[in-house]
């Protein structure tokens, strides 16, 4: 195997290159592509970091990785494949997450250039202030289709990645999700929730039976059918889907019965509710295997498996097999004090979601997707191409070179488009660096933010998890302080603040207008919050980033003034096909979905029996 064309480079630049050391971050889609470029450039001192495991859907378009490879680190193989290219580069691999206290500031500190081909939006943030706080140059990349981006991260020099606002996750009402699906995705959303109260992570927000406080249906029959249900003091006594769910043995026959047969008769009670909609249809598991299957559509036609709509009856078989292999792999995770995590490429968690998702879409008139597209809209997989990824690539180490050679005002941001612009041109560069965003809540001298929540409600377990780390992308090495009192109300050492955790903010002295320091240890990062009290609403967002409005938004793609007509959306995937932009959420949170696929995909679990199932009663589940 050759190592390099000699020559391409004069001699002051390959032994720049040569004494570099670079870290790549990510070897999905365009990681693969970089990793080559890198060595056959002659970049001979390189450790690449990815956390995810090698997928057969991978093998189209990552060329470094096949058949044999699949299951295997991706970071090891992508290793071993580019030495192949050149036998003398050192090459170090890590199978784990950039978002690790194992990677602080001094492991950055060590690299002359960090290059990002990540594809979810909270690896990309850390590794962004870990760049700022250590001052190397970050080179940053995505592709989405035919389209892609390059920029350069330079801090003092060039806008940070956060300095923008980026597009809000696509929410949906809980009691929609929950009361009157009407598209597909609202089944979808609801599928995996349910994965979650069975065998995830609870999340009291992911609630799957009928939502009785649903506004549209106050004081209807369901509103008085769930008050027949109350106790003395006029509680509704409930218990737990998966408390249930384990009283029963996780028996499939009897969770299908109160999903797609109790839940929606109940829900049919709630009359108000369809008025102006088509009431739902329950579902009995013994109608599955002729009426139903016969009316469903034909399950021997053409085309690949995953791109035909499975029957109904299918659809309930596919159930059962996936509850028993999930409840399987969930006993033996219960054994490590572990739960499951959904992942569109396990499965069994597959299988569960698609089923699930068109067993609720059948029994709401909804039009049923095929595995292929329930896989696409729940991984929220955006089309990957090859090419764009090779262009992208490429891009990303000639703005590198320019790095080495100091030559910064080189690397404009450069866009890869779909169709040429007025100039004929596919590949748009910017005209200048675009400055640092004085406001940026990262990047500034003084990063700052308004926290719009209920002090009276929020817990401070709460607040650590939902909007330190899930939204504002922190650490679990942070402190929080009252600035006022110098109170410590969250510390990064272990039980220190434990006790604090059940407490509402304002028991601790965070009241309207109250002032928070959030000290980042990993990240090297503190921000300002600035609290602002408001009384929560039902279904209403249980905080809200207040001052994400006075960012500046990027430009429309075609407005006038656009120095390059270039597009300013950025392409928040690898190149791997897996994004997080618009991922659904039927939480009314202001909250990006985070995985780390080559940084990460959170989540991950097919099929077997038949039997009898008892009728099973009404029961309440939180």
């Amino acid at each position: 195997m050759a190592t390099k064309i000699p020559g391409v480079f004069e001699k002051d630049l390959e032994d720049l290159i040569k004494k570099s050391k670079v870290l790549v971050v990510g070897a999905g889609g365009i990681g693969c592509e970089l990793l080559k470029n890198l060595v056959l450039s002659g970049f001979s001192n390189i450790e690449i970091v990815d956390l995810d495991t090698i997928d057969v859907s991978n093998l189209n378009r990552q060329f470094l990785f096949h058949k044999q490879h699949v299951g295997k680190s991706k970071a090891q193989v992508a290793r071993n494949s580019a030495l192949n290219f050149n036998p003398d580069a050192n090459i170090v691999a890590h199978h784990t997450s950039i978002i690790s206290a194992d990677f602080g500031v001094n492991y950055f500190k060590q690299f002359t250039l960090v290059m990002n081909a990540l594809d979810n939006r909270a690896a990309r943030n850390h590794v962004n202030r870990m760049c700022l706080a250590s001052e190397v140059p970050l080179i940053e990349s995505g592709t989405a289709g035919y389209e892609g981006q390059v920029e350069l991260i330079k801090k003092g020099e060039t806008k940070c990645y956060e300095c923008d606002p980026k597009p809000a996750a696509k929410t949906y009402p809980g009691c929609t999700i929950r009361n009157t699906p009407s598209e597909p995705i609202h089944c979808i959303v609801w599928a995996k929730h349910l994965f979650n109260q069975l065998f995830g992570e609870i999340d009291a927000d992911e609630e799957v039976s009928p939502d009785t406080e649903d506004p549209e249906a106050v004081g209807d029959a369901g509103a008085k059918a769930a008050a027949s249900e109350a106790t003395a003091n006029g509680d509704v006594v409930r218990t737990s889907t998966r408390a249930w769910a384990s009283a029963c043995g996780y028996d499939p026959r009897k969770l299908f019965a109160k999903f797609f047969d109790a839940d929606i008769r109940y829900l049919i009670s709630m009359s108000d509710l369809w008025k102006t909609r088509k009431a739902p249809q329950p579902l009995v598991w013994d109608t599955l295997s002729d009426a139903v299957a016969g009316s469903s559509k034909e399950t021997d036609g053409g085309g690949l498996k995953d791109q035909r709509v499975w029957s109904v009856a299918e659809c309930a078989r596919v159930f059962e097999r996936s509850v028993r292999e999930l409840k399987t792999k969930f006993d033996a995770a219960v054994e490590k004090d572990e739960h499951l995590v959904w992942d569109k490429d396990d499965k069994p968690a597959m299988d569960f979601v698609a089923a699930c998702a068109n067993i609720r879409a059948h029994v709401f008139s909804i039009p049923e997707k095929s595995r292929f597209d329930i896989k696409s809209m729940a991984g929220n997989i955006i089309p990957a191409i090859a090419t764009s990824n090779a262009i992208v690539a490429g891009l990303v180490v000639l703005h590198a070179i320019h790095v080495l050679q100091a030559r910064f005002s080189s690397c404009q941001t450069v866009y890869l488009r779909k169709k040429p612009n007025h100039r004929d041109q596919m590949i748009v560069p910017e005209k200048y660096l675009t400055a640092p965003n004085p406001t940026c809540p990262v990047c500034s001298p003084k990063p700052q933010r308004t926290i719009g929540l209920d002090v009276t409600k929020m817990t401070v377990a709460e607040f650590e998890e939902a909007v330190l780390k899930k939204t504002l992308n922190m650490s679990a090495m942070v402190d929080v302080m009252v600035e006022a009192s110098g109170s410590v109300i969250i510390s990064s050492e272990e039980g220190e603040t434990e006790a604090n955790n059940d407490k509402p903010l304002e028991e601790l002295g965070v009241k309207d207008g109250a002032i928070l320091v959030a000290d980042d240890y990993l990240q090297q990062y503190t921000l300002r919050l600035i609290i602002s009290h408001r009384v929560s609403a039902r279904d209403g967002p249980e905080f809200e980033i207040l001052d994400q409005k006075d960012l500046p938004q990027p430009p429309a793609p075609d407005a006038a003034a656009s120095a390059t007509d270039a597009a300013e959306e950025k392409m928040e995937t690898n190149g791997n096909g897996n994004g997080d932009v618009g991922t659904p959420d039927s939480k009314k949170r202001k909250v990006d979905s985070s995985d780390e696929s080559l940084p990460a995909k959170k989540v991950r679990t097919d099929e077997k029996s038949t039997d009898k199932v008892p009728e099973v009663e009404e029961v309440y589940l939180d």
